[in-house]
């Protein structure tokens, strides 16, 4: 049944109260047992986080001259990752509040580039098939051509189907440093300098990696250049509250110099509110996220950083090389982060999932080819031991012909036999309309 609004004020006591536990059936990520969305480091560094985001909860980074506080954390911000990221004092950008936002803005700031600088009416872009959903969203919200082109066998962008993608109304080139499904970063210094060669805008999205990959690589890991140190490259997206550990919700999107930027910008003078400027999507700016954000940096800083990546990378490394050794089980790609996905060639990894959810793991599915998918925290560093045995357990069980819990295997496996896309559009509209049924 639908809620009615209260009649009666009730205490804060009990609010809190059936707050804390309409949680309980939510997943368990701060036991380590869950694999996407939440990027938990311990409860310290969440405490930091809360107060950081209290401090400025009221805020709005909207007017940066009523809370020029916010301003200058903001720039601060910016001006660190420009840093990390081998920017040059033309350098700039803004945060927004998500990876979802800071890929709208790129390619809008496309978009705009393309009609002022180029006269291109409807622009294209094009990207990997392995690229994050956001730039399809961005697509049709701004009504622009996106061209997804092939991925090769070791699941990065083929440059060959890039360049053949390329028309008359080409903005921009995507890569991803890395993409979400299998953490294997798309070939940036060739994909920019295709690029550079036809005149065209470089976008790499590095929401996921881009907090994680400059420690890694000085920790002595082989990660190829991906930021501003790559000629061609002018904008990047990297999400604060991923690996940069941030309170969600807080990215970034940076762009190669002033000029570029300021196709971003929207600004009104005509509204009898006053005249209205807004660097993003959004109106409101949420203060708390950007305080959040500049507190965790100074708290944390290369220190910190490198600390994280070194166990992150320790985990990862002790789960691939696990999993790679369970019989039925393979990792997918060689992934750059703490981020990978595992297939198999004889068992069904829907059923896995469903069997290792009743042991209280989350593990997201993935198709194309079926595969569950892991993201790796510091939290995770105390659970690798259990998840490889659970696995081991569940694999050699399946293998023998036990079947698995009822879950979300036959859904997928549905949805994987349906060729018409259209009509799997359709079903997880349906879906997605019925999650959010008032009921």
């Amino acid at each position: 049944m639908p809620k009615s609004l209260p009649k009666s004020k009730r205490s804060k006591d009990d609010v809190l109260k059936e707050l804390r536990e309409l949680r309980t059936e939510d997943a368990r990520w701060k036991d380590g047992r869950t694999f996407s969305l939440v990027y938990y480091v311990d409860d310290e560094h969440s405490r930091l986080l809360k107060e950081a985001y209290g401090e400025f909860m009221a805020e709005n980074g909207l007017s940066p001259m009523a809370f020029p506080s916010l301003r200058r954390m903001e720039s601060e911000v910016v001006s660190m990752a420009a840093g990390l990221f081998h920017g040059d004092d033309d350098v700039v950008g803004t945060m927004t509040t998500g990876g979802t936002e800071s890929i709208m803005m790129a390619v809008k700031t496309a978009r705009e580039w393309a009609r002022n600088e180029k006269g291109i009416a409807r622009p294209e872009i094009i990207a990997p098939l392995s690229v994050h959903p956001a730039f399809e969203k961005a697509a049709h919200y701004f009504d622009i051509e996106i061209r997804h082109a092939a991925t090769g066998p070791d699941l990065r962008v083929d440059l060959q189907d890039v360049e053949r993608l390329i028309t008359p109304n080409t903005a921009m080139l995507v890569g991803s440093a890395p993409p979400y499904p299998h953490g294997v970063m798309d070939p940036i210094v060739e994909l920019a300098a295709l690029a550079q060669s036809r005149g065209l805008l470089c976008h790499v999205d590095a929401c996921l990696g881009g907090f994680f990959l400059p420690f890694a690589k000085k920790l002595g890991r082989d990660i190829p250049p991906f930021d501003f140190s790559v000629p061609g490259v002018t904008t990047i997206s990297a999400d604060l509250h991923k690996y940069g550990y941030a309170a969600k919700g807080a990215s970034l999107v940076l762009h190669r110099n002033r000029e570029l930027r300021r196709h971003q910008f929207y600004t009104y003078s005509e509204w009898p509110g006053g005249l209205y400027v807004s660097p993003s999507m959004t109106g409101t700016r949420p203060g708390g996220a950007i305080a959040a954000a500049w507190a965790v940096m100074h708290y944390l800083g290369e220190e910190g950083y490198l600390d994280h990546a070194r166990r992150v990378l320790a985990t990862t490394d002790k789960l691939i090389a696990g999993i790679n050794a369970i019989p039925g089980l393979r990792v997918l790609g060689k992934p750059h982060v703490g981020v990978f996905a595992f297939a198999s060639d004889s068992l069904n990894v829907y059923e896995l999932a469903d069997a290792m959810e009743a042991c209280g793991w989350k593990l997201d599915r993935q198709q194309n080819p079926p595969a569950l998918h892991c993201m790796i925290t510091p939290a995770h560093e105390r659970i690798a031991d259990t998840l490889l045995k659970d696995l081991r357990e569940l694999s050699s069980r399946l293998a023998a012909g036990e079947p698995a819990p009822e879950g979300s295997a036959a859904m997928y496996g549905m949805v994987g036999a349906i060729p018409d896309r259209k009509q799997v559009d359709g079903f997880l509209m349906d879906f997605l309309d019925g999650m959010f049924d008032r009921g």
